[in-house]
């Protein structure tokens, strides 16, 4: 299934790609209150939390939804027209992994990690596709980075890497959005990682059963309309199950938390100083991988500080 949180009448509700339209689960069941659905989550993350009992549950109310006439449906709602949050609102976790693409190492100059890389965004660098992303003031040298984001769908401790894709409830697309002249200042990089909007998720959380193999699927960035990222996440250093596996051997990942797994080569940094124009108010970035869509997301201007 395509998951998406959509914002709709104040609050942010879960919503299921059909090609019919988006379905908002909340007001199909609020229509159909006579019938099945009292165990359908309604929220992104209640659904993560219910695992498999909660995604059957979904999987029997829209089969049944879909027997139907829906034209016209209020709980229909036109792509194009869908307002998207975040398609995983409230993570515990943000966990990153910097230079695990062997081409974008080797073009930043970077040594071969022997380990994953972790780092940390928060959840106010969260952002929903077609979110407008305020540039910061403090910042002349942001870049944009596609990236698999992982989403993880029970508990996981000391999970060994020939199990760790169990524990993986679905992917989606991710922009780790990095500020480069603040990433850099010092010897941490949080702070050029976590500025408000930085963590662009979606458009769709796609489960894990729609999507097969983590590690074969193509990965593109586009700037207003340029190819700048092209690559495919066989290129890893580290893999997705690797990487659960790693993290979960320090730190329990809980349901709902997101791992973004690196970027390939083709980012400003890695371009010779001359060639270096970072991103501009007016830019659209476009982060596309296989199955799993399409996030787009406008760069502006910051707004005036009183």
């Amino acid at each position: 299934m395509k998951l998406a949180t959509i914002a709709r009448n104040g609050q942010h509700r879960l919503g299921v790609w059909t090609e019919a339209g988006i379905v908002d689960v909340a007001a199909a069941l609020q229509h159909r209150r006579d019938r099945r659905g009292e165990d359908v989550p309604t929220d992104v993350m209640a659904l993560i939390a219910a695992g498999t009992g909660g995604l059957d549950a979904l999987r029997s109310f829209l089969d049944d939804l879909a027997r139907l006439d829906n034209e016209g449906a209020p709980w229909l709602i036109a792509e194009q027209d869908a307002v998207f949050a975040p398609c995983v609102p409230r993570p515990q976790k943000i966990v990153c992994v910097g230079l695990n693409y062997r081409k974008h190492a080797e073009e930043t100059g970077a040594a071969i990690p022997e380990v994953p890389v972790l780092f940390s965004k928060f959840p106010n660098a969260l952002a929903g596709h077609r979110n407008d992303i305020e540039l910061p003031e403090t910042s002349e040298k942001v870049d944009y980075e596609a990236e698999l984001a992982v989403v993880i769908g029970r508990r996981a401790r000391n999970v060994a890497k020939e199990r760790a894709l169990e524990y993986v409830f679905g992917y989606c697309p991710a922009n780790d959005l990095s500020a480069r002249d603040l990433q850099l200042r010092t010897s941490q990089w949080l702070l050029g990682k976590s500025l408000d909007g930085f963590a662009p998720i979606g458009p769709y959380l796609v489960t894990a059963d729609e999507v097969g193999d983590p590690n074969r699927l193509g990965i593109r960035c586009r700037v207003n309309g340029e190819l700048r990222q092209n690559s495919n996440t066989a290129d890893m250093i580290f893999k997705c199950d690797e990487l659960i596996s790693y993290i979960s051997r320090h730190m329990t990942l809980e349901p709902g938390d997101v791992v973004l797994t690196g970027t390939p080569e083709g980012v400003v940094l890695g371009l010779p100083p001359e060639r270096q124009i970072y991103l501009r108010p007016g830019d659209v970035v476009e982060i596309e991988i296989e199955k799993l869509g399409t996030l787009q997301n406008r760069l502006v201007a910051p707004r005036r500080r009183e």
